[in-house]
């Protein structure tokens, strides 16, 4: 978005075809007279306000289209649809042009629209008696203020009447919403969407950046651009830090972490170097680099956390395996020596012959199905997989790469001249492969649709609370409504059928034996 000085100006250049090789259409929503008006009244009330600079008259928005779009849509009818949306969500004048680039590779409209609605009826006001005005249009007591030396009024002052309008206001005052810093981020999300809604293939649909977010955003190098390199180096090291953020997701750092890291070492120590330095852009690679090292060793301390814990919990459960293993071995032993020993008696349960009546079933409610998010979540557990597999990776990278930083911190003497070039070049490659590592993270998600590590994160996460809600109710269901299955025997009721079973088997071995001592 851009402000307008001379808005009648730029109405002709985005509109002509004499200025423009591949103008396609032009759309207003008002007569070009308007615009006159407009720039008038503007320039009246900003000399009145006595604020330095320029007029802002107008206001343009530069909308970028996808490519697709001039094979599916007719111009006309596709700029008619952006600019009469715009005009309907906030209620001002617009005039409008779609373009092609000279290479034609980027399909663009130009929105110009008012700040001000236009008044159903003008204000007037009416002067009591006569007003004198100097050649700023600035109002004065006296007539003898707008005189010369030789009591003439002087060139571009005048005189308003009594009985004649003095002021005359065409204009409501300008729409604070557009003034205001978050304008351009909802304007950009309003035509996301409608963009979106209008692209076919699901892959091309668009995203708007969040500037609040983990990540940092990268700048478009335009044509000839004289910072060219500047924001090219700028751009290398803003992915360092992002490919870094989607490392800290992997390897679960908290985004409040992150977040805290991002504002305390990019975002105040960025505006510290402007209050101290001026704009100096040369010296952002070197505070983004110094957030990425912090980050980087908050995620070493996670993980290693998170490794010491998991093998703290492999051995607690390894111990309690083994103990429950003995206690139940000991406990069969014990028994099996009173089952020999002890001669048993088969005790027989009586149960009374009493009616049983049918009760009352109620209406089964249908047993609960699995919601969509629930469905995906197999599929995304194994991407996470997929995600943690290229994190151990890098670990073990990382592992090596410092092996050798010690190796060469510790030299000494000749070693030190004749393999430090060496072992220089090794942590260089490995830095090398380090990067290229971190990079094939984001690379995952998006082979699977996903624009960052944090989209998907919070997909997996939806999928998950989903997941075991899903669970819960069916097992809810289960528990009232399903099939009883009887549960599993205990190790103390296993061992109750056994001593009744060998007692019964020792009665019969005496029943048998009697009968035939008998014949």
């Amino acid at each position: 978005m851009s402000k307008l000085h001379n808005v009648r100006g730029r109405i002709t250049y985005i509109s002509s075809h004499a200025k423009q090789e591949n103008l396609y259409a032009v759309y207003e929503t008002t007569d070009r007279n308007y615009w006159t008006e407009l720039a008038r009244f503007n320039q009246q009330e900003f000399l009145k306000s006595g604020t330095e600079g320029k007029c802002i008259e107008a206001r343009e928005l530069i909308i970028a289209l996808p490519e697709s779009f001039p094979e599916l849509y007719d111009p006309d009818q596709l700029l008619q649809l952006f600019t009469n949306r715009f005009r309907e969500r906030y209620g001002v004048e617009c005039i409008s042009a779609l373009h092609h680039n000279k290479r034609k590779t980027n399909y663009h409209i130009h929105l110009i629209f008012s700040e001000r609605e236009l008044l159903p009826e003008p204000i007037e006001k009416i002067a009591t008696r006569n007003m004198f005005y100097n050649e700023h249009g600035k109002h004065v007591r006296t007539k003898k203020e707008i005189l010369d030396d030789s009591g003439n009024i002087r060139k571009g002052c005048k005189i308003v009447k009594k009985g004649e309008a003095y002021e005359r206001t065409l204009f409501t005052a300008k729409n604070k919403l557009i003034k205001q810093e978050n304008f351009l981020d909802e304007a950009k999300l309003f035509y996301t969407d409608l963009i979106n809604l209008l692209i076919e293939d699901d892959k091309e649909k668009l995203h708007v950046f969040n500037k609040n977010g983990l990540y940092l955003a990268t700048k478009k190098i335009g044509k000839n651009n004289p910072k060219a390199e500047q924001i090219r180096e700028d751009n290398e090291v803003r992915m360092r830090w992002n490919y870094e953020v989607d490392r800290a997701i992997v390897s679960e750092v908290p985004e409040e972490k992150i977040r805290q890291i991002k504002q305390e070492w990019i975002t105040d120590r960025v505006r510290e170097s402007v209050e101290i330095f001026g704009s100096r852009p040369e010296r952002l690679a070197g505070i983004i680099t110094t957030a990425i090292m912090k980050l980087a060793l908050l995620i070493s301390k996670v993980l290693e956390t998170a490794r010491k814990l998991k093998a703290r919990l492999i051995l607690e459960n390894l111990i309690d395996t083994q103990e429950r293993r003995v206690a139940e071995t000991t406990a069969t032993d014990v028994y099996a020596e009173e089952v020999v020993s002890t001669p048993g008696i088969a005790i027989v349960p009586t149960v009374e012959n009493k009616e049983v009546t049918e009760p009352h079933k109620p209406q089964i409610p249908p047993k609960p199905a699995m919601p969509p998010d629930a469905a995906v979540y197999p599929k995304l557990q194994r991407i996470k997989n997929e995600l943690d597999k290229q994190n151990e990776i890098i670990f073990k990278a990382e592992h090596e790469r410092n092996l050798l930083e010690i190796e060469r911190d510790d030299l000494h003497g000749i070693s030190r001249l004749t393999k430090k070039r060496e072992l220089d070049s090794k942590i260089e490659r490995k830095n090398e492969e380090i990067d290229i590592l971190k990079s094939g993270l984001s690379g995952i998600v998006k082979r699977y649709g996903f624009d960052t590590v944090q989209q998907f994160y919070n997909a997996i996460k939806i999928a998950q609370d989903a997941t075991y809600k899903y669970q819960m109710d069916v097992a809810t269901w289960e528990e009232n409504y399903g099939e009883k299955t009887p549960p599993k025997a205990t190790f103390e009721e296993r061992l109750r059928i056994y001593q009744r079973e060998a007692d019964q088997q020792h009665t019969q071995r005496n029943y048998h034996s009697r009968d035939k001592g008998a014949r």
